[in-house]
C-alpha cells in the first residue's frame, strides 16, 4: 500500500543544494489505523549485532511500515533512504547513501562528497572512503534501503556488495525489497551475519487481523467472518486493508465476506498496477496460462503451457516474490496466493475469453473452473521422486474406464501409471 508520508527530520549536509530530494531521506511516518507488531519488532531488535538485515516479501505486506516503526523506536541513530529507479544512477546512488549517513550525524558529507564531484572517482574509491569514515566513528549507525527491488544496474548491486564484504562494525544495512538482492546472502547466512524476514513472517496473524479491523478500522465482525477473512487473504495486509475500505458502510458484512477474491475491484486494481503491470509480457502469459492449475511443479506446467523451461520459471517467479507459495523444501511444488490465482484466472477470461473455453474444453477429466483438482501422473513428477506434492496420494487404483480416458491432450504425457486416480474416482 502506499505511504502516507514522511517523518520530518535535519536535512543532511548538502541535501537540496545539490539537487537531492529530501524526503527521500525521511522515515515514513505511521497511517491511520496504524498496528503495531511487537513480534515483529522483537526479531528485529534481536539480529540487532548482525550485519545485513533482508526484508524480503511481495507487495503490500508491510515492509515499510514495519522498518519504519522500528527506525521510529531504535535507539541507534537511523540513516534511511528511499530508493526510486533513479538511482541506478551509481554516482547518484552513493550521494543519497552518504547524504543519509551525514544526516544520521556520522559527518561522512566533507569526507566522502569530494568523491562523488564532477571528477567523481571509482566505485571502489568512493565505497572505500565510505568504509575508511564509518570505521573512524564510535558509534553504530543503522542504514536502511527501502524498497531496493526498483535497483537493477549492475554497478551499484556490485559496489554494494563490495560494502557488505568489508562492513566495519560501526554499520548495519537494512534492505527492504520485493525479490531477493543480487548481493552476498548465501555468505552472510553461514557467517552468521544475516537476518531475514520473509513473507510467512509478515504475515497477518488471526489476532493481528483482528486488531486491524477492530482498532484500525472499527469493524467488529463475527468470528467466522474474521476467519473467513483472514484465510481468504492468507495474511496478506494489503488483502486486508482493501477489504475494510469495501466493508465500510456495508449492511452485510458477512455476505461480503463470503465472496471477497481476488477479483474485486479493489484487489484487482492493486495487483495489478503493483504487480502484474511490472513483469515482462513472457512471464505474464506464464503467470495466465498456469493460473488454472490449484499446485504447480515444473513438469506440470510445462503440459500446461507447451513449453519446456517451466521449472525455471517457476523459481524465477519464486525469485522475484510473485506471490507464489512454496509446499516443500525442494523447489518443485508450489501454488499461488488465493487471490493472486483468483487475480490470473479473472485476467486470464477477460484478456483470452475463446482461449479460455478451449482450454476447458482440452482439459482432463477433474478438472475445474477454479482449477485443477487432479492428482498429477507420477511420469509428471520430478526424477527420482514417487509422490505428488505435500499432501497428495496416488494409492488409489485406476479404473478401467479412467484408464481410457487418460489424459492426451499434450505429446509429452502419453500415460499414467496404475496408481494415477482422481479425487471422487475410482
Amino acid at each position: 500500500m502506499g505511504r502516507a508520508g514522511q517523518t520530518e527530520t535535519a536535512p543532511a549536509a548538502g541535501v537540496g543544494r545539490d539537487g537531492l530530494l529530501a524526503t527521500k531521506l525521511h522515515v515514513p511516518r505511521p497511517r491511520p489505523g496504524f498496528l503495531p507488531r511487537p513480534r515483529l519488532l522483537e526479531r528485529l531488535a534481536e539480529g540487532a549485532g548482525r550485519e545485513l538485515v533482508l526484508v524480503c516479501t511481495p507487495a503490500g505486506f508491510g515492509k515499510t511500515t514495519l522498518l519504519g516503526d522500528w527506525a521510529r523506536r531504535s535507539q541507534q541513530p537511523v540513516a534511511w533512504l528511499s530508493l526510486d529507479g533513479g538511482d541506478n544512477d551509481p554516482i547518484r546512488f552513493w550521494r543519497y547513501v552518504v547524504a543519509a549517513l551525514d544526516g544520521a550525524g556520522t559527518g561522512l558529507g566533507d569526507w566522502v562528497a569530494p568523491l562523488l564531484g564532477p571528477q567523481a572517482a571509482s566505485l571502489e574509491a568512493v565505497v572505500t572512503g565510505l568504509i575508511n569514515g564509518l570505521a573512524g566513528l564510535a558509534d553504530r549507525r543503522v542504514l536502511v534501503l527501502d524498497d531496493y527491488h526498483v535497483i537493477e544496474a549492475p554497478p551499484v548491486q556490485h559496489s554494494l556488495g563490495f560494502l557488505l564484504d568489508r562492513l566495519p562494525a560501526q554499520l548495519q544495512v537494512v534492505v527492504a525489497s520485493r525479490v531477493d538482492p543480487p548481493l552476498p546472502l548465501a555468505r552472510l547466512r553461514v557467517r552468521g551475519q544475516l537476518v531475514e524476514l520473509r513473507e510467512r513472517d509478515l504475515r497477518f496473524t488471526f489476532d493481528e487481523a483482528a486488531a486491524l479491523l477492530r482498532d484500525g478500522a472499527g469493524l467488529d465482525l463475527p468470528t467466522a467472518s474474521l476467519a473467513a477473512l483472514s484465510t481468504r487473504t492468507e495474511g496478506w495486509v494489503a488483502g486486508l486493508q482493501l477489504a475494510v475500505l469495501s466493508l465500510q458502510g456495508r449492511s452485510d458484512p458477512a455476505g461480503f465476506v463470503t465472496s471477497f477474491s481476488g477479483s474485486h475491484r479493489f484487489v484487482l486494481d492493486y495487483l495489478t498496477e503493483e504487480v502484474l503491470a511490472r513483469q515482462p509480457d513472457q512471464l505474464v502469459r506464464f503467470l495466465l496460462e498456469t493460473s488454472i492449475l490449484d499446485q504447480l511443479s515444473g513438469p506440470l506446467c510445462n503440459a500446461v503451457t507447451a513449453e519446456t523451461d517451466s521449472q525455471q520459471r517457476l523459481e524465477q517467479v519464486e525469485r522475484a516474490n510473485l506471490f507464489l507459495v512454496p509446499l516443500d523444501e525442494e523447489r518443485r511444488w508450489w501454488r499461488y496466493h488465493r487471490l493472486f490465482a483468483d487475480l490470473l484466472r479473472a485476467r486470464l477470461h477477460q484478456t483470452h475469453p475463446a482461449g479460455c473455453q478451449r482450454s476447458t474444453a482440452m482439459r482432463p477429466p477433474g478438472w475445474r473452473p477454479t482449477g485443477w483438482s487432479m492428482r498429477p501422473c507420477a511420469t509428471l513428477w520430478p526424477p527420482g521422486r514417487s509422490t505428488g506434492p505435500p499432501g497428495w496420494s496416488s494409492s488409489t487404483p485406476r479404473s478401467a474406464s479412467n484408464a481410457a480416458r487418460a489424459p492426451r491432450w499434450t505429446a509429452g504425457w502419453r500415460r499414467c501409471p496404475p496408481s494415477w486416480s482422481m479425487p471422487g474416482r475410482g
